[in-house]
Order: C-alpha cells, then sequence, then structure tokens
C-alpha cells in the first residue's frame, strides 16, 4: 500500500496507548491523525512534544475527534469502560476498528460482532508475533497430547486490573479447541482448600501479579513422567504496539467483517 494510512489513537495517555503513539510516528506506512485521551486528562490539549519530544509536525493529545480528520482506522487500547465510546466512534466514522483493549463484558463482544456488518473489526488479547506463535504452538500440542494436563501460569505489573489477563483466557481457549472440548466447561481458575483430586480434562489458571512485569505467560502439558512447558516472555510493550499497528495498516482497507490476528500474520496467497 502506497499511500499512508490515517491512524487515530484511543486512548493515548495509557502506556500501551503511548506505545501505539510512538510506533505510528517510527511507521513509513501510517500517519498519526489523532491522539485521542479522555477529558480531563493530564495530558489533553497538551503537544505530543512533552512525552516524546521533537516531532516533524505539530500535533497535541485531543479529546475529541475533528470531523475533517482523516482517519482510516483507530486503534484502541483505552480499557473496558472507555471501549464502548471508541467503537461507537469507529462506527461513526466508518472507519476500521482494532482493539486490544481486554477484560471486556459479554456485552461489549457482541457489540463488537454487531460493528462489523458495518466496519471491519479486529480485536486481539495479544499482538505479539511471538505469542501469535505460541497460540499456534499450543493448539497443536493440545490436538497431538489430548490426554496431557495443562495449566496456565501468567505474571503482570501489579497496576493490571483483569486476572486472568486475556492473553491466559485466549490460551486456555485454543487449548480446549485443539481437545475438542468446550473452554467453558473446562476452564479452573481457582482451587483454596479441600478441592480433591485434579479433574480429567481441566485447564487450569494461575495469577501472578508485581512489580513492573509487562507479561509472561507459560503452558504447563504434563503426564506420568514429563512435562512439556511453552512459555513467553514479553519485556516491552513495543512488541505489541508493532503488533497493534501492522494489523491497524493491514485491516485499513479491508471490507467489514470480524478479523484475527493470526490472519494478519498469514502469508499471501
Amino acid at each position: 500500500m502506497s499511500e499512508l494510512v490515517n491512524v487515530v489513537v484511543y486512548g493515548s495517555a495509557g502506556r500501551m496507548g503511548q506505545a501505539v503513539v510512538r510506533a505510528v510516528l517510527e511507521s513509513k506506512q501510517a500517519r498519526l491523525a489523532c491522539a485521542l485521551v479522555r477529558p480531563g486528562s493530564g495530558l489533553a490539549d497538551e503537544p505530543l512534544e512533552r512525552v516524546f519530544g521533537a516531532l516533524p509536525r505539530n500535533v497535541d493529545f485531543s479529546t475529541s475527534l475533528d470531523p475533517d480528520t482523516p482517519c482510516d482506522v483507530l486503534v484502541d487500547f483505552s480499557g473496558p469502560v472507555a471501549f464502548d465510546a471508541a467503537l461507537a466512534l469507529a462506527l461513526e466514522r466508518r472507519v476500521a476498528f482494532v482493539s486490544g483493549t481486554t477484560g471486556l463484558r459479554d456485552e461489549q463482544r457482541a457489540a463488537m460482532e454487531r460493528a462489523a456488518q458495518t466496519i471491519p473489526v479486529l480485536w486481539a488479547a495479544n499482538f505479539s508475533l511471538g505469542v501469535a506463535m505460541l497460540m499456534r504452538t499450543a493448539r497443536r500440542v493440545a490436538e497431538l497430547l489430548p490426554d496431557w494436563d495443562c495449566e496456565i501460569i501468567e505474571m503482570h505489573h501489579s497496576r493490571k486490573q483483569d486476572a486472568p489477563s486475556g492473553t491466559a483466557l485466549a490460551l486456555g481457549q485454543v487449548v480446549a479447541e485443539g481437545h475438542g472440548s468446550a473452554f467453558a466447561e473446562r476452564a479452573v481458575f481457582a482451587r483454596h482448600g479441600q478441592v480433591g483430586p485434579r479433574k480429567e480434562g481441566e485447564i487450569g489458571f494461575a495469577v501472578l501479579r508485581g512489580g513492573d512485569v509487562v507479561g509472561e505467560h507459560t503452558l504447563v502439558f504434563s503426564t506420568a513422567g514429563e512435562r512439556l512447558e511453552l512459555t513467553h516472555r514479553a519485556t516491552s510493550r513495543d512488541i505489541f504496539a508493532r503488533g497493534a499497528l501492522a494489523a491497524a495498516i493491514w485491516l485499513a482497507r479491508r471490507a467489514p467483517g470480524s478479523y484475527t490476528f493470526d490472519q494478519v500474520l498469514a502469508p499471501p496467497g
């Protein structure tokens, strides 16, 4: 695509939002159309230079999107509370919608599915290339070793609000699919007290929080006499930002519909 893709970043004051803004500013395929922040944010109407240093053109953090601002895709990392407004804005402007917001309610997911009838929509729990490969591998291992136990361990920084992480839940989902079972019937989110022996087919979750850990996920497949562990560790949010931007550029010219990050990574043809 020779034309620059005009990107609006929703939730630009947050850590992930700022990482996405930085990725857009450094991209040769995209242009930052607007960096949106919530009303009352300490960055509202402040120049981007305050966070990102000297820039080739003047852009301010804004609380609204000017009707005349060109926009091809909206990238949302705002949080569950602001998600509805982000999706509504994408629908209002009839532009592609990419979201990495986790902790969504069932009705918010349903709203995305309805929106996909009008605009291209792509939601992912994680935009890391390594995690995408972990997803594919986990599914394959679950298919080939259906009788092995599976437990999922995740750790994030102390300020993360949802648990288990969206990525951990997505990993559990692909394991359940690999087993040919329903995730809701297999997931176990808490063990305390006299819970008895582990039930066959359970997918257990352990959640750790502390410090400034960007994200770590480990799948443990085990059986009598041996154990297989698959781990991904993220040390920078930039990996998620680059993946989200790649998804935004890819999605910007797609027809309305619901897409996955795995489709972005699939080879052409």
